[in-house]
């Protein structure tokens, strides 16, 4: 831990421990991985992240629009038309997050060996 940074996210009561809960949150590692290829619309998005419910979908976007880590936009065209993308901030997670989604990958048969190992013995 660095203790000269303003922000602790190992105290309860830091601003910055939220901010670590969004950025680890399934959802916003999934969606910011689609919009690290580029801007998508919500149907793009809804249709790439699997398993998202519509009101997730709603709630994280909004979520990191507010962070600053998505802008959105809406063009005037009929029909409406809205998309969303990274901004300067959210593309510095790209590294960090497809470091951990290539741990995952890599790691993922270890992984189940030692789930189905430890299944196994309860």
């Amino acid at each position: 831990m660095t203790e000269d940074l303003p922000f602790n996210p190992y105290a309860a009561d830091c601003p910055s421990r939220g901010l670590v809960d969004r950025i680890g949150d399934k959802w916003t590692i999934l969606i910011i991985g689609v919009l690290s290829e580029g801007p998508a619309r919500y149907r793009d998005l809804a249709d790439q992240v699997g398993g998202i419910s519509p009101k997730m979908l709603s709630q994280t976007l909004k979520a990191l629009e507010r962070d600053g880590l998505i802008v959105r936009q809406a063009f005037a065209e009929v029909p409406p038309r809205v998309q969303y993308e990274l901004t300067e901030a959210g593309r510095t997670l790209q590294p960090l997050l497809l470091g951990l989604e290539t741990w995952a990958r890599e790691h993922m048969p270890g992984v189940l060996v030692s789930r189905e190992r430890y299944d196994g013995a309860a």
